[in-house]
């Protein structure tokens, strides 16, 4: 069955108390266009969430807007495969995205989706581990890796002693992810419900330290 391409013009952002203009909008469908018509030939994203890709993918994107109150901000996103979330944070109004996919080919898509948009983003086909990125205030990703290694790969990411916040999407075993975070790494975190999942949460971290440092 072909899948439906989403109206984000009538899309009821609202009704989760987001303001996305309509400007950005028209981004998303263009976005969204992109997407359907790449997967045919990359594996953008798990074809079952086509379907409902405006939930699954941008609504559940956008949220995380909700905790960077100030857009002036320097962010990578971290593995970030068809874009999500940091393509849609910049879309957004985030100042400096950082774009960070070691896959090749889904990094051309970022490329095509930035000039076909007119979204100012920074691509990066190469591997987190491999990379810095100085004077970082936020680090974002959607799956990916277990908490732990998130944090590490963060802290190699950033400038040292650099205080920055990470913004991480996680599922159903978020609280034994943070439990075995704590044996190697000292933070603050408060966690947040997702809108689009029963299981999803919003983990927002900071004051990251590695025990016995």
């Amino acid at each position: 069955m072909k899948n439906k391409l989403p109206d984000f013009i009538n899309y009821p952002f609202e009704k989760y108390d987001l303001n996305v203009s309509r400007e950005t909008r028209e981004k998303f469908n263009l976005y969204s266009e992109l997407l359907l018509k790449w997967q045919k030939a990359v594996n953008l994203v798990g074809g079952g969430t086509l379907e409902n890709m405006a939930e699954r993918h941008f609504l559940d994107s956008v949220q995380l807007i909700n905790q960077i109150p100030d857009k002036q901000v320097r962010l990578a996103d971290m593995g970030s495969g068809a874009g999500f979330p940091g393509m849609i944070l910049a879309m957004m109004g985030v100042e400096e995205v950082h774009l960070i996919e070691s896959d090749v080919r889904k990094a051309t898509f970022l490329r095509e989706v930035s000039r076909k948009t007119q979204t100012k983003v920074f691509v990066h086909d190469d591997r987190v581990e491999d990379m810095v990125i100085p004077d970082l205030d936020f680090v974002t990703v959607r799956a990916l890796a277990p908490l732990r290694d998130l944090l590490m790969l963060a802290e190699k990411l950033s400038t040292p002693q650099r205080e920055y916040t990470c913004l991480f999407m996680k599922g159903e075993k978020t609280d034994d992810e943070i439990v075995r975070a704590k044996k190697r790494w000292d933070f603050k975190v408060e966690t947040f419900l997702s809108i689009t999942s029963s299981e999803g949460k919003i983990l927002k971290i900071n004051n990251i330290k590695e025990l016995g440092k």
